[in-house]
């Protein structure tokens, strides 16, 4: 029994399953390559030709023996009927270049695919809460306290002290304008 269970297991794989439905749309798709190129493609050029048919074209190397009499065939001819192998080339060119019309559409959209996965998506930033966070601790950790700005009773930042404490002494005269900013700092 085990023998039956493993060839369930073989044939139900996905891969051998979509070979076997390849193969019947396969075998369809030749059947109507071969309609389109007896009936369309090669009565055409066949016009273009002077109106031969392309499947009767061949080179006799030796002649049918015939009855003379009754008009029965004793021996066939032997021929090469290369009308046929043109019929047949043709039909395999068309099956080539849709297969590979098929084949390149689906490499497109696998390459697509691809690029879209290959793309990796933009890491997530900081939430504003997080940020909010971290901003508090960094102010907590400062080394200078805050100064307070001279315009107003708020508070501000020991690195934007430096640029508004000299102006408005400057402006009360306590400052002279050739000093340099470092130096005219208030303690």
């Amino acid at each position: 029994m085990s023998f039956f269970k493993d060839f369930k297991e073989f044939a139900m794989r996905g891969n051998v399953v979509d070979m076997a439905i390849g193969v019947i749309i396969g075998g369809a798709f030749g059947k109507i390559v071969t309609s389109l190129v007896n009936d369309i493609i090669m009565p055409g050029i066949g016009v273009l030709t002077g109106g031969a048919d392309f499947s009767e074209y061949k080179y006799v190397m030796k002649p049918a023996v015939v009855d003379g009499v009754s008009g029965d065939v004793i021996t066939p001819e032997a021929a090469i009927t290369w009308g046929a192998f043109v019929q047949t080339v043709v039909d395999f060119l068309i099956i080539a270049f849709c297969i590979f019309v098929a084949i390149r559409v689906m490499n497109k959209f696998l390459r697509k695919q691809k690029e879209e996965e290959a793309a990796p998506a933009a890491p997530a930033g900081p939430t504003q809460e997080e940020l909010l966070t971290e901003i508090r601790d960094l102010l907590k950790e400062r080394k200078y306290p805050p100064r307070r700005c001279s315009f107003s009773s708020g508070r501000q930042p020991a690195a934007k002290a430096h640029w508004a404490a000299p102006w408005p002494a400057a402006r009360a005269g306590r400052l002279s304008t050739s000093t340099p900013r470092s130096s005219a700092l208030p303690a």
